[in-house]
């Protein structure tokens, strides 16, 4: 099994055992991919939910430009609703779970597609 493939298992498990839902393995995988080599860095591979910073660059490069959302309090919200189900608690919250959460939650699996 190769890197990205153990990633994706462990981005399965979080999304089974710390977020309570089971992941569509089809979009989680198409998600992973379009996180590109950002999966394989330490740093880059998580959402530091704690830096207002780092939220609102996932509200920009992914809910505004990748997901095509207009800009509004809707946004954050969702945002804050994604690190709640992850849990606050928990240390490593990896961005391939977060945005795949956001697909979800948006409704826009499509673009995965």
């Amino acid at each position: 099994m190769g890197k990205r493939e153990e990633l994706i298992a462990q981005y399965a498990d979080d999304l089974k055992n710390k977020c309570g839902m089971t992941p569509d393995m089809d979009l989680l995988i198409k998600v992973t991919i379009g996180c590109g080599p950002a999966i394989y860095n330490a740093d880059a591979s998580t959402v530091a939910s704690s830096q207002p910073d780092e939220l609102e660059t996932v509200k920009n490069n992914f809910l505004i430009k990748k997901l095509g959302l207009a800009d509004g309090p809707e946004l954050m919200g969702a945002i804050n609703k994604v690190i709640d189900t992850y849990g606050k608690s928990e240390r490593n919250k990896y961005r391939a779970v977060v945005y795949y959460m956001l697909t979800k939650h948006f409704g826009k699996e499509a673009i995965y597609a």
